[in-house]
This record gives C-alpha cells, structure tokens and sequence, in this order.
C-alpha cells in the first residue's frame, strides 16, 4: 500500500509546486467562476484561518474532535491551496497535526475524541489526510503513512461486523456498529474512495458490497435516498448523498443516480437548502452541490445559480455561515466545499471511471 502511495506523492509534490505558478483563484480549464462567488470562498477561507487555535483545533461544538480541522483543511485544499501555499498553508499544516495528535496509535481511529459517533469523525479524518498525502512534508509523510494505513484498515474491518441484510456493506456509529446509516457510510465511502486514489489496495468486494448498501437506500417511489431504509426518502439532504456515492463508484450516468437529480432539481426542493440556524442545511447544500456537479447539465447550471444568489446574501461580515451544529466553522467549511467544485481541486471529486476495474 505505501509503495504505491509514494508514486502519487512524487505526482502530487509536481502538482504542488505547478499550482505555485498560477493563482489559487483559477478553476479548472474552460470553466469560470463569477467574482462574486471567489470572493465568497476567499472570506469563508479567511474566517476559517482567523479562528483557527494554534494547535490546529476549532471553537464552538466539534471543534476538538478532529472533524472541523478535517473539513477546514480539506476547505482550503478545494480552492487550491497546499501546505506550502504562503497564505493558508501554515492552517493546514496545523489541521494535519492536530489530527495526527488524536489518533490511537495502537489502530488509527480517530473517534476516540467522539465515543459515540466516532465513525463520522474517523472517516472525514481519514478522507483529509488522504486527500492531502503527497503536499506535505517528508516529516509530516512519515508520520501519515502508518496511521493512513490502520485508519483504512479500521474501515475495512468495521464493515464486517455481522449485519442484517438491511444494513449489510455499510457503516454507522462505532467500529462495532452491528447496524449502519447512509449519513456515516458516505463519509466512510469518500474515504475509501479517497484511498484508492492514493494507490491503498481497497479490497473490491468491500467498494461492491458498500455501492450495494446504498443503492437499497434508494426509495424507489421518487428516486430520493433514505436514512436507514424503510418506506420513504429523506428529501435533499441524503439524495445529493446518493447521486455522488454512484458516481464516485464508476456508475456515471446511472439510472438511479439520474432519477434522484431530477428529485433534486425540482426547484420546490431548494426550499430546504435554504439558509436558516436549522440542522443539515449546509449538509445538504454540499451534498446536492458536489453530487449535481458529477452529473452536469442543465440541473447543475440551474442548482449553481440558484446556490450561489442564496447562500452568499447569507454570509456573516466576518465571512462565516449561520452555526449549524451549533458550529460557525463546520457550516462555513461545508459551504465552501459545496461553492468549489468547479475548482475541481480535491481529488475525491475527479470522476475516474476506469479506478475501480481491476
């Protein structure tokens, strides 16, 4: 697994030090982002590094237990910033060694800050410090490695937990959960994913039995994706969940992935992605907008203009979002994710189709 982790990291360095040659503001080739809109990032990102701790942590609710540093980090690394980027890099050294200094050495898992959700912190931990092997230092590399290694390994063991058909390929609270939930195994899905990428050797017969799991969570009477099954959808916040998880797996274009955009682009729906103090409207904005981009067309250029005239009116004076989860880091640092995927900067979001063939 290290070995071909090493190969992206001599492809990654390349990249580091190629984006040193252009601005952080450019987005991909042929695709341009309104000022407006970067400079809405760009005050997300300065609030983020102005509240920062100097050991790398948050304030407010999460903010120690390594999940805020993950997605702050992973923030910054969607807008093109690096840990050697002069502005912003310093804030994302520190979210990797905050991180580093909470994992169990012993198995990688990064839920001891959250004993009874710790899955979620684990896998959106896992998920950064993946996305951002091969930007940093030779020191801070050695020191990744490993624990990338057990963290992986955490994941892999946890999905085979006996389970009931229901819930089999998926994951949920703990490592032990004999139960599972879309909201937790998608992060876990991303960092699997994530580390594939990176060149860790995912077993396939995991990546299949998880894209399995959630196409069971699709409710088949309108194309929108549920929590834990039964016999309706949970709206917006998971079904932009759905689309992505299919086309992170290689299944561009699927049906069922096509079948939840229309779902999700009926306009009607926009209504509980607006912004209000209410719990999983910054969840939901990321989902639906990360998901609808890896489809494209006409819903994403609708979804994107409707997105960006709604959200940036609600930005703070001090660039942060409403304090969802009762956290103004977590919703600015969501929001930010669901504004950038026109960067296409996170590796996570590249749609690769040939990765997961053998």
């Amino acid at each position: 697994m290290l070995r071909a982790m090493h190969i992206r990291h001599l492809l990654a360095s390349f990249l580091a030090a190629a984006a040193l040659l252009a601005p952080p503001r450019a987005a991909a080739q042929g695709v341009t982002v309104p000022d407006e809109v970067d400079e809405a990032i760009e005050r997300g990102l300065e609030y983020l590094a102005s509240v920062q701790k100097p050991d790398g942590s948050f304030p407010d609710n999460h903010g120690t237990t390594g999940s805020i540093s993950a997605l702050a980090g992973m923030a910054f690394l969607a807008k093109g910033y690096t840990p050697d980027s002069d502005k912003y890099g310093e804030n994302i050294d520190r979210c990797i060694d905050y991180i580093l200094s909470i994992v169990d050495p012993t198995n990688g898992y990064f839920g001891v800050t959250k004993p009874g959700s710790g899955m979620y912190v684990h896998a959106i931990c896992t998920l950064f410090l993946t996305e951002v092997s091969g930007m940093v230092s030779p020191e801070r590399q050695a020191r990744m490695d490993p624990v990338i290694e057990k963290a992986v390994k955490l994941i892999i063991d946890a999905q085979n937990i006996r389970k009931s058909e229901r819930d089999n390929g998926g994951w949920r609270y703990t490592p032990k959960s004999s139960d599972s939930d879309m909201s937790c195994s998608g992060w876990v899905i991303m960092a699997l994913r994530s580390a594939r990428l990176n060149g860790a050797r995912i077993p396939n017969d995991t990546m299949s039995r998880a894209l399995d799991y959630v196409k069971r969570m699709c409710y088949s009477a309108d194309g929108s994706f549920t929590y834990q099954g039964g016999n309706s959808g949970s709206g917006d916040t998971l079904t932009g969940a759905g689309i992505l998880y299919l086309e992170l797996c290689g299944r561009h274009n699927d049906p069922m992935a096509l079948r939840a955009a229309r779902f999700l682009t009926d306009r009607r729906r926009y209504t509980e992605l607006r912004p209000n103090n209410n719990n999983n409207r910054a969840y939901g904005l990321y989902y639906a907008s990360q998901g609808l981009f890896q489809i494209g067309g006409t819903g994403w250029d609708d979804f994107q203009r409707w997105m960006y005239s709604t959200w940036i009116p609600a930005q703070s004076g001090n660039g942060s979002w409403s304090a969802e989860e009762n956290s103004r880091p977590y919703a600015t640092a969501m929001v930010v994710l669901a504004f950038t995927p026109p960067y296409r900067q996170l590796p996570i979001y590249q749609r690769d189709e040939q990765v997961d063939e053998d």
